[in-house]
């Protein structure tokens, strides 16, 4: 049997290629094959406590969803409840710092906080009881997720706004800001944290939560306080790598007691030399953590904190500097980390390792599981103990309900996009999802908005794509009489295109839900489509309808140079939705670096093995996108040999040829760079250089250009209602109002549908 460390090596190397395996897409599909699931929907004992089945609600982070004390608003507490009522086993909170007055990336001016507390007073307790108490009412666990602070992945923002630096096990840079380094934590700090996890755990206790999680992986402050990678300190009490998780889990359980549950969330391995090989050597960001926990050392590691007392952990890949290994994207293969559980399964398993309770200790899979034969399968072969969903249950609370009935059909898949699960917090906002306009807003959207209308109405809806779609899918569920025209021969809209890498096998899933629910609607008698239609405003005046919503969508645009109007000139829309436009092509040039431009380059490059080269106006590629699906992307454009020009713009197309202006000058960022992330727009980097122009004009030789430089709304037929006054009522959503995605899609499809 190979080593720990040749599989996880064996497993990172796979990112990128993992779908060219045969059978392995098919992993990611939405079948019930498997059904009835026996193994999903058995219960489990940790410690003291038994869980009802082996599902658990992964810990995504609760960025403003409490009271700026940190007491957990309704907002975080219809959140979990909704979630509990799915009929999940073992919900986990986000993370909750412990370390107010020492990490001073946790705490905002005015001691306010954006993340939830348990260490401030009284005041916050009842919040936590009252999350507790509705999980259990449904018969739900809840874990607490206690994090001893941010460290060097924390917000730069305090030595702007407090003039402190961030701290971290050793001198470390900062994630976000290179330049800026993180000062050591001393040892009477580090105590201070371990005396505040034991207080914040029998605070827990007393709150009646189930169980603490400790947040151990992903270059947070705990582990950079037990990973050599980050801890270089060579005396004092926490130096040895190993020391400060030990005491920490010692402390907790002399709090707690003998048979309180306490878990432990950890990597198996940064994989950062596994990712970046050489670069480990010559990149400043990236040279100090070369000395990376292996995975035997994590073994051993994960024994000991067995023996201090921990119950159960849950184990993946990865860190911040290579962020799209711990937040799977989209492209990611379906369970990309079971093989990481089975290593620590077999591991224990051989070594006979036993929780202080006397129990075997469990350990949790992670890694785009929302599948519901995939997640038997792993179960049933022994892969792990407990399978973790996060989005997909942010996607669809009733997940686990919907897979005990066997109504796999009807579950909302997650598409992998990450923009309102991750995206959207980082920008400011607080957790969402793409595909649930309730997420994150439980305690305003009941569901009381989606009961009958009380008076039925004649509803014409154009466009079928994902925001007409589920618009008329809502209308109808409400009792109204809906007509869906679509002017293509196929419902889906842009996700019809977008669907066609393999990489894009989650919005396949999610197309295939939309048609079934359009379908059951049509069966009910409330949908009529009506396919390759395009009603004018004169037409559909004429139906008489009560309300028109118009969902047309965008256009794409064509920028204004010589030549773009030429034959070999196509939109990479229409080469998505027909790949035999690029057949004879063999040199490529995409201009436009956003996700379809960049997605369309990798299809194209992987699948169909052409040279491919990108052409960008911006400095960065795929500016705004979340960073773990920018930094996959970028990481495998590169690997696939895809030429990616930032600063550039095209000038002119020739005959097998383009002319690019490009920028060359030294201070044009480094297009590669995925170990450092882009910060949100309204945020300065003081280290930051000035970018300075010094342009070079030249030829891009190709046989096929590609436009993706970007779209404008389709508001024409919303605009010719008006004029018209083609109904009492006409509404204008999705991308035909402003140009979006598909979270700005449900958003206004749902909103839309409830208020008519």
């Amino acid at each position: 049997m190979n080593s720990p460390n040749a599989r996880v090596t064996k497993v990172v190397k796979e990112t990128g290629t993992w779908y060219e395996k045969q059978g392995r897409l098919g992993c990611g599909k939405m079948t019930k094959e498997l059904y009835p699931y026996t193994s999903m929907f058995s219960p489990i004992k940790i410690n003291s406590i038994t869980i009802k089945n082996r599902l658990v609600m992964a810990p995504m982070g609760n960025i403003s969803m409490a009271e700026e004390t940190g007491r957990p608003s309704s907002k975080m507490v219809e959140y979990f409840a909704a979630r509990a009522k799915g009929g999940v086993g073992m919900i986990t909170s986000g993370l909750v710092p412990i370390s107010h007055g020492i990490d001073p990336t946790v705490t905002e001016l005015g001691e306010l906080s954006y993340f939830p507390r348990i260490d401030r007073s009284r005041t916050v307790f009842a919040g936590w009881r009252d999350i507790a108490e509705r999980c259990h009412a449904h018969g739900s666990r809840f874990f607490i997720q206690l994090t001893p602070g941010l460290g060097r992945v924390g917000s730069p923002e305090c030595l702007l706004n407090k003039y402190k630096l961030p701290v971290s096990a050793s001198w470390n840079p900062n994630f976000y800001m290179p330049m800026l380094p993180c000062r050591p934590l001393t040892d009477r700090q580090a105590r201070r944290i371990i005396k505040n996890a034991g207080q914040a755990a029998a605070d827990a206790k007393a709150a009646t939560i189930d169980g603490v999680y400790l947040h151990g992986h992903e270059g947070y402050l705990l582990e950079q306080m037990t990973n050599p990678a980050f801890n270089r300190r060579k005396t004092g009490a926490f130096s040895n790598y190993m020391a400060f998780g030990i005491a920490m889990i010692k402390e907790i359980r002399r709090r707690v007691g003998p048979a309180y549950p306490i878990m432990y969330r950890i990597d198996l391995s940064l994989a950062l030399n596994d990712t970046y090989g050489s670069r480990m050597d010559t990149e400043k960001s990236l040279k100090k953590f070369k000395n990376e926990r292996s995975p035997e050392q994590t073994l051993e590691y994960m024994e000991a904190l067995v023996k201090a007392g921990v119950d159960i952990f849950d184990v993946d890949l990865g860190s911040y500097d290579n962020w799209w290994l711990p937040h799977p994207p989209g492209p990611m293969a379906p369970g990309c980390f079971l093989e990481i559980s089975r290593i620590v399964k077999e591991h224990f398993e051989s070594k006979k390792v036993i929780s202080n309770a006397g129990l075997p200790v469990p350990v949790v899979a992670v890694g785009k599981l929302g599948y519901p034969d995939l997640a038997e399968k792993a179960l049933r072969d022994g892969d792990c103990d407990m399978l973790m969903l996060g989005r997909p249950l942010l996607a669809d609370p009733e997940w686990p309900n919907k897979a005990f009935a066997g109504r796999v059909q009807e579950i909302v898949p997650c598409i992998g996009d990450q923009e309102g699960c991750i995206n959207e917090f980082v920008e400011g906002g607080h957790p969402q999802c793409a595909v649930n306009a309730r997420t994150g807003f439980e305690d305003i959207l009941d569901g009381s908005e989606l009961a009958p209308a009380a008076k039925s109405k004649k509803i014409a809806v154009v466009g079928g794509g994902p925001a007409g779609m589920q618009f008329a899918v809502l209308a109808a569920q409400r009792g109204h009489a809906v007509t869906l025209y679509e002017a293509r021969k196929e419902l889906g809209g842009m996700l019809v295109p977008g669907s066609r890498p393999a990489i894009k096998f989650d919005i396949i899933n999610y197309l295939d839900n939309l048609l079934f629910r359009v379908a059951k609607a049509e069966a009910s008698g409330g949908l009529a489509v009506k396919l390759n239609s395009n009603p004018t405003a004169e037409e559909l005046k004429a139906q008489g309808y009560d309300s028109i919503v118009i969902a047309t969508g965008s256009k794409q645009h064509r920028p204004p140079v010589k030549g773009i109007e030429n034959r070999n000139v196509c939109f990479a829309v229409d080469v998505l939705r027909d790949p035999s436009l690029a057949d004879k092509a063999k040199n490529i040039v995409i201009v436009g670096g956003g996700v379809v431009g960049c997605e369309t380059a990798y299809w194209l490059a992987h699948e169909h093995k052409k040279n491919v080269s990108l052409v960008e106006m911006l400095p960065e590629f795929m500016q705004g996108v979340c960073t773990a699906n920018r930094g996959w992307l970028i990481h495998y454009l590169e690997e696939q040999g895809v030429k990616m020009h930032n600063c550039s713009r095209l000038a002119a197309v020739k005959d097998g040829a383009v002319s690019v202006k490009r920028n060359i000058s030294p201070t044009v960022p480094d297009p590669l760079i995925t170990w450092t992330p882009l910060l949100p727009e309204n945020i300065e980097n003081p280290f930051a250089p000035k970018l300075k122009i010094t342009e070079k004009e030249e030829d891009l030789a190709c046989d096929l250009v590609i436009l993706a430089a970007g779209a404008k709304p389709d508001a024409q037929l919303y605009n010719d209602c008006i004029k018209t006054w083609a109904a009492s009522e006409i509404r204008n959503i999705g991308d035909s109002f402003m140009l979006g995605r598909v979270l700005e899609a449900t958003r206004s499809a749902y909103a839309a549908a409830t208020a008519i």
